[in-house]
């Protein structure tokens, strides 16, 4: 054999890079099914779904890490570690997912949630992959790889759990054909932030809910959501150095507009999927409002390592105008579904409700608060 010739990975687990990962995942579905269900969910583009994102690469490239040097080279070497390498894998804590079992609609519910994570944690994986391949700047790649790595370990780790229930979603046909939304590079940084933040919130919720309530675990796949939550953590890390480099994208007035935006946009739309699953979250023992307000709370606290701000999730209008958009949300489905003009003046005037309620968010005031001039933080919930 040659010595150069490399041993193919066999599962996505202990996948190097974010393509050896997709690599491995296409190898398990060689003559197996497909399913054109879950990738037609997985392709969709509405407010609520998981979207891919381009950028300005050659911004991006150009970013210069010195001023947080000290802190990046630590998370650039913690990841280098790689302390979640062959983790997301199926072992013997697995155990047998009873699928035909499982009530349908609740059936139903959870496999949403398996493509919609699928498909968000894929979608930074493409976004990551694409900017360690356009760009030379060798901090930016080395980051940007590494991340691309690990979020594509956990949608090979989402295929394998809905593989079970007889479908998958094609995340090579997703790259090819899902439409792309361009962000500028300050949005991508906001956003990309929130995401990484709440996603670490909302998984170690979960986790640390099912270990009070074993009981209620009706998936094995919630027994990974710490490593996994970890995983988000330090990609949120990663975005708080990337905003500490410009002084100006968290504190010129501006730009505070814009990340008061993203938090309204990522805790509403959050708030509105997740009510949209009654029967998931009532099958994990979850409160699905209490949950949505915990999960803000963390991620509120969290954010304080860079934001200037936190929304007042305590605000009289603040719960109200979330289920006002929520109700809106199930109006707009609703006309979707109706068609003709009947069907499109309801979803009209569910849009203008959902409009109404986002603006009578955004303008509650916001509370203030100071940045450290270090934002280092570890998980700690």
């Amino acid at each position: 054999m040659n010595a150069h010739t490399k041993t193919p990975v066999t599962h996505s687990a202990y996948a190097a890079t974010a393509d050896e990962a997709i690599a491995a995942q296409d190898a398990l579905d060689s003559g197996m099914i497909t399913s054109e269900q879950a990738t037609e969910v997985a392709m969709q583009n509405t407010l609520l779904t998981p979207r891919f994102y381009t950028t300005d690469f050659d911004e991006m490239d150009a970013i210069d890490v010195s001023p947080v040097r000290e802190d990046w080279d630590v998370l650039i070497n913690a990841m280098k570690a790689d302390p979640n390498k062959g983790h997301f894998k199926k072992n013997e804590d697995w155990g047998t997912v009873d699928w035909d079992g499982m009530e349908p609609k609740l059936r139903a519910e959870f496999i949403d949630f398996l493509i919609s994570s699928c498909t968000a944690e894929f979608s930074g994986c493409v976004l990551y992959k694409e900017m360690k391949r356009r760009g030379s700047n060798k901090d930016i790649t080395e980051l940007f790889q590494l991340m691309a790595r690990d979020e594509a370990r956990h949608a090979g780790f989402i295929n394998d759990a809905l593989r079970e229930a007889g479908i998958r979603v094609n995340l090579g046909f997703l790259t090819q054909q899902k439409k792309y939304t361009y962000f500028r590079p300050k949005f991508i940084y906001y956003a990309t932030y929130l995401s990484e933040k709440i996603g670490y919130a909302r998984y170690i919720t979960i986790y640390r809910h099912l270990e009070e309530n074993p009981e209620m675990r009706f998936h094995p796949i919630f027994k990974w959501f710490r490593e996994w939550c970890n995983d988000e953590f330090s990609h949120g890390e990663a975005f708080a150095l990337l905003l500490k480099t410009d002084p100006k994208l968290t504190e010129s007035f501006a730009n505070k507009l814009w990340i008061k935006f993203f938090l309204t946009a990522v805790y509403s739309t959050m708030w509105v999927r997740d009510h949209q699953r009654p029967l998931f979250h009532e099958a994990l023992g979850v409160d699905v409002t209490w949950y949505g307000q915990e999960v803000f709370r963390k991620t509120s606290e969290i954010s304080k390592q860079v934001f200037p701000m936190t929304l007042d999730i305590d605000h009289p209008r603040w719960r109200p105008n979330l289920d006002r958009m929520e109700a809106a949300s199930r109006q707009v489905a609703e006309g979707k579904a109706r068609g003709g003009v009947r069907g499109t003046l309801t979803r009209v005037s569910g849009m203008a409700k959902a409009a109404y309620a986002f603006v009578a968010l955004y303008t509650i005031p916001a509370k203030k608060n100071a940045v450290p001039v270090r934002p280092h933080l570890a998980p700690a919930y």
